[in-house]
């Protein structure tokens, strides 16, 4: 390997050293756990913090266990306590998730957690190395009910290192301050997701009721009792097509993920076709239903079409419908997507293995409607933050897909 190649291709103005070779094992210790007996009560509900493998998920920072151990227990058993900075890492049954220490603790034998030697290795510069980690004790566990990995064997990894306590202090912070962005982005994002949740719930009727729980001032009219059949028509989507017409041609069709998963489609949810006349085309305001899932509460998932695209055609595992005398179609996608229009649709499922729905039950489905004004202003708050939802989704992405080229540019 030559001197080049010890460097990393992108780093921090000053530092030139080539890194060098280092084992884990010099850097750090290796600290396993254990488990106090579970059948001696007075081991437990202590003021301890005791890990299970279970609990470490996407955090970057861990305080307080989910169960806790008293000091009886603690010094029952072979379990070391851990000092804050110890990077926890799981070494068997869902090998390789990390996350560091804010306090001290320790964890059960599910763990081989490294605690950094001072002045040789920074807690967030080897957690930032994690998917290393997790490869390396993929490829090197072993075992005949799972595979695991041992403290011996996670001190042999060779890791190349910076010459200086300096770069490792300039990576960490980096990836610090990135890793908070993309959490400050995640958190957004489940709150916006949340809040959508909590409108669907509350912007429509419930059974038997004709009124919202929660509705813009100014609004007090009871809302209308429709059946769907009552508001337009059904159609079907492609027929009689093999897998060879698919993927090519000027034409263009609407997938069934485009509309499981978007209440309002999106163009670029569609994929090729060749021009077929025989079909029924898709128009502007145009409702798609799924016909089939594995799982009932799936079924009849519902999108809407707006876009003007000749040519467009729906997928075979969906039904089209069309309105008579259009409402707002913002509002009327997410009506259809409301926890009370859901549960109608999911009491239609039959199957075992796999759930189907019939269109002509479908459209005897009810739907409560407001007036004019009071559909516009629904549809128009739900379009928004689905779009503030969106905005933060491809910010996550955008800073997920930074933090994935910087991990293999600043590393050797």
């Amino acid at each position: 390997m030559t001197k080049n190649n010890l460097k990393p291709a992108l780093r921090f103005k000053g530092f030139t050293e080539a890194w060098e070779q280092r084992k884990l094992g010099d850097i750090a210790d290796i600290v396993g756990g254990a488990t106090p007996n579970t059948a001696i009560n007075s081991y437990w509900d202590g003021d301890i913090d005791w890990y299970a493998p279970a609990e470490i998920s996407d955090q970057i920072y861990v305080n307080a266990s989910q169960k806790k151990i008293t000091k009886e227990g603690f010094e029952s058993c072979s379990a070391k306590m851990l000092p804050i900075g110890s990077v926890l890492f799981t070494s068997r049954a869902g090998i390789g998730k990390t996350a560091i220490l804010a306090k001290e603790g320790c964890t059960n034998q599910g763990f081989q957690s490294i605690v950094p030697y001072k002045n040789k290795l920074k807690s967030y510069f080897i957690f930032t190395r994690t998917q290393e980690l997790k490869k390396f004790g993929e490829t090197k566990g072993a075992g005949s009910t799972f595979i695991e990995i041992s403290g011996k064997q996670m001190a042999d990894m060779s890791l190349m290192m910076p010459e200086t306590m300096e770069e490792q202090e300039a990576i960490s912070a980096f990836f610090s301050k990135l890793d908070n962005l993309i959490t400050l982005h995640q958190r957004k994002y489940d709150s916006l997701v949340n809040i959508k949740k909590s409108l669907l719930q509350k912007m429509f009727p419930q059974k038997n009721q004709n009124t919202p729980e929660i509705r813009f001032k100014g609004f007090t009219e009871a809302w209308e009792q429709r059946k769907l059949k009552d508001l337009g028509t059904t159609f079907t989507g492609l027929s009689g097509k093999s897998k060879e017409d698919f993927g090519h041609g000027n034409g263009r069709f609407v997938t069934y993920m485009n509309v499981f998963t978007n209440p309002v489609s999106k163009i670029s949810g569609t994929e090729p076709i060749e021009i077929d006349p025989k079909q029924a085309e898709v128009r502007y305001g145009d409702v798609f239903f799924t016909t089939s899932s594995e799982t009932p509460e799936e079924v009849g998932m519902s999108s809407i079409w707006l876009e003007n695209v000749p040519n467009t055609y729906l997928n075979s595992f969906c039904f089209g419908f069309r309105m008579k005398n259009p409402l707002d179609f913002h509002f009327f996608a997410y009506a259809l997507r409301s926890p009370c229009f859901r549960k109608q649709m999911i009491l239609l499922a039959q199957g075992i293995s796999r759930y189907n729905i019939s269109k002509n039950k479908v459209m005897d489905i009810t739907v409560r409607i407001p007036q004019e004004q009071e559909q516009l202003f629904v549809g128009k708050l739900l379009t928004e933050i689905d779009n503030l939802i969106t905005l933060h989704q491809r910010k996550l992405e955008k800073l997920k897909n930074v933090k994935k080229a910087c991990l293999k540019k600043m590393f050797v």
